[in-house]
């Protein structure tokens, strides 16, 4: 067997740390002080059935060489900010000494809930963060699908279809080495716009499979020389990348791009972008492209796409995608509404709607319910592998489970990471590497 590709999976990770370039995300992590608390679920993904108390173990640690008396209380609220749980207990730690309790919280219905762990002491406080679901795989939201939402796609793939693509696909030897080509590719697509990529061919000869991936908000992919085991190709879609010398406008704009018009938002050409890219796979089979071997995937905003491609096209076979952004956004728009401070993508949409005043919440979903990730779902049927972070405020875990339970495949997954924000984790990306081995059945 070949050896699996860490530098690949790292670099994925990396990809991550810039998937949007606007206010970090805070990682909720256990926080160090004069007393450390650690808080650990006893489902090691935080993740418990309906007939389930919730139980956590906590540990805490007295880092001064004092007596510490004070207490220990916790918070749970639903993802809507809901208080439904609150306890407290009282405690006692020697100098530098630790000890553990246990939590137990009565089942709950199915869901997210957010709980807060805090530390209480006469000169010192902290709080840890966490979230647990219960039985997410359950989770049921209404799908809000315009009654031309097929037509208004048909449409849209009619519009490309006319779009004579004129590839250019040359070979950069300065980028290349002696196991990999690479090859900068341009295209026009919709609008008969620019966009670009890269793809990179193994040289041993033989025809392989393909790596296909769509960025992350205003994310440049670069040539990804990282891959053994398929072809790669990156696709900057408009305004991303080195596809952005006509779309140039920044992270605080580039999702409000025509937002009060169907017709000409801005994800329509996005989308239309994903679709032309697979124009260019399928019709470049002579570089060693196995075309009916093509898996799609992204994170965040490529997240989205990658499902948005494998739903309007079947010659996607395997989809993989991260922390899918804009997913369920109706519900989004409430978790959202319970955050001390607002975050992307409704920190945007809200200044926008605070701006205008005419631009009513019922005019921007008449637009972005031809565009919500969620409406594509039932339209897949490849293959499926989500992973998601419990932390994460950008994509709340709630709306990306309802995203992925209206997915129609029987072959479907997903991994939550209780303690990563708008991110996954090393484990998950090692997973991902054997899952998709196993699925084009590669040694």
């Amino acid at each position: 067997m070949r050896k699996i590709n860490y530098l690949l999976i790292i670099t994925l990770m990396v990809m991550f740390g810039s998937t949007l370039k606007v206010a970090a995300q805070a990682q909720e992590a256990d926080e160090t002080g004069d007393v450390v608390l650690k808080a650990v679920p006893e489902s090691k993904d935080a993740i418990f059935k309906n007939n389930e108390e919730v139980r956590y173990q906590l540990q805490l640690q007295n880092n001064t060489n004092a007596y510490q008396a004070g207490r220990i209380s916790y918070l749970v609220t639903t993802d809507e900010g809901k208080k439904i749980a609150v306890d407290s207990m009282h405690f006692t730690l020697k100098g530098n000494g630790s000890r553990e309790m246990e939590i137990k919280i009565p089942s709950k219905a199915t869901g997210f809930y957010r709980i807060n762990f805090m530390v209480n002491l006469p000169e010192y406080d902290d709080t840890v963060r966490k979230v647990f679901g219960v039985n997410p795989e359950k989770i049921k939201s209404q799908l809000h699908k315009p009654a031309d939402f097929d037509a208004f796609w048909a449409q849209s793939r009619q519009i490309l279809e006319k779009v004579p693509p004129r590839y250019r696909v040359l070979e950069r030897k300065d980028l290349s080495t002696d196991e990999k080509k690479v090859y900068a590719v341009e295209m026009h697509s919709y609008d008969n716009l620019i966009i670009r990529g890269w793809l990179v061919i193994p040289t041993d000869g033989k025809k392989f499979p393909v790596h296909y991936r769509v960025p992350g908000y205003v994310v440049s992919l670069k040539p990804n020389m990282d891959n053994d085991d398929f072809i790669a190709f990156d696709l900057n879609v408009r305004g991303n990348g080195n596809s952005n010398d006509v779309i140039n406008i920044g992270t605080d704009n580039y999702c409000l791009v025509n937002i009060e018009n169907k017709d000409k938002y801005i994800y329509r050409g996005v989308y239309m972008d994903c679709i032309r890219g697979l124009d260019f796979l399928c019709s470049h089979a002579n570089l060693g492209i196995d075309t009916t071997k093509i898996f799609v995937e992204g994170g965040s905003q490529g997240g989205a796409l990658a499902l948005i491609t494998a739903a309007l096209d079947k010659r996607v076979k395997v989809l993989t995608m991260q922390v899918p952004l804009y997913a369920d956004i109706h519900d989004n728009l409430l978790v959202s509404a319970s955050y001390k401070s607002q975050v992307f993508p409704f920190k945007v949409f809200r200044k926008y709607n605070g701006m205008h005043p005419g631009f009513t919440w019922d005019k921007f979903f008449s637009t972005f319910d031809y565009y919500d990730p969620q409406n594509f779902a039932p339209m897949v049927k490849c293959p499926v592998l989500m992973g998601i972070g419990l932390l994460d405020q950008f994509c709340p875990p709630r709306c990306s489970m309802a995203l992925f339970n209206h997915i129609s495949s029987a072959n479907k997954e997903f991994v939550c990471v209780p303690n990563s924000t708008h991110e996954v984790n090393f484990n998950y990306f090692m997973f991902q590497n054997l899952w998709l081995r196993e699925k084009f059945r590669i040694p």
